[in-house]
């Protein structure tokens, strides 16, 4: 059996657009690439709303991405394939982070992979979804603005170059999916399916 970690935020974790909590197995992009790859294969999901690859949250605990990955690396051990999608929470305006910084946070994350065991763990690098624009308006997310908009667009370009640099795979969640109209930044039930997909064609060709 082939295992897959799944390394994210809350469009990993499955939150809904409208708040009212998590969407099931059966919605999850996770849970959808399981079905797709069928029994030899194991989706370890490691989804948490509001995760960033190296900031430290003082509003929120334990989201720092980097803090929790070597220890998800060992829990989760042997891995065949670790994938990552974080970024759009590196975006905040709190943050003041601009895509080349951020990047170099996504880099240290595929370091701690690279470095995780003796074993030649494949990683699928994951480039966010973008936002709504107006994200931050009223109603909507305050702890985002116009140029985290900007910056989250900028990502795409960023983490190819890591990949690239790393001998990584690369997939733009941005080419498949969009977020939800209704809070302009978390995926609904269609974009689920969209970038599953998306991840499954990737998936085959980096353990086939």
């Amino acid at each position: 059996m082939k295992r897959i970690l799944c390394f994210g935020d809350s469009n990993t974790y499955g939150y809904k657009p409208d708040g009212s909590g998590r969407y099931d197995e059966c919605v999850r992009w996770t849970g959808r690439l399981q079905h797709m790859l069928g029994g030899e294969y194991q989706i370890l999901e490691e989804g948490l709303c509001g995760r960033t690859t190296v900031f430290e949250d003082a509003l929120r605990a334990n989201r720092k991405g980097k803090q929790i990955l070597p220890m998800l690396l060992e829990t989760h051990n042997p891995l065949d394939l670790v994938i990552i999608m974080l970024g759009t929470n590196d975006c905040k305006r709190r943050y003041q982070a601009s895509a080349k910084v951020i990047g170099k946070g996504m880099e240290q994350l595929v370091m701690q992979v690279k470095e995780a065991s003796e074993r030649n763990i494949s990683l699928l690098l994951i480039s966010p979804i973008h936002m709504g624009v107006g994200i931050g308006e009223e109603g909507f997310d305050g702890e985002f603005d116009e140029n985290s908009e900007k910056t989250v667009k900028q990502l795409k370009s960023e983490y190819e170059k890591i990949a690239s640099h790393y001998h990584c795979a690369f997939l733009a969640a941005s080419d498949f999916a969009a977020p939800s109209v209704v809070d302009r930044e978390h995926l609904d039930e269609t974009g689920h399916e969209k970038l599953a997909l998306g991840v499954y064609e990737k998936v085959m060709e980096v353990l086939q």
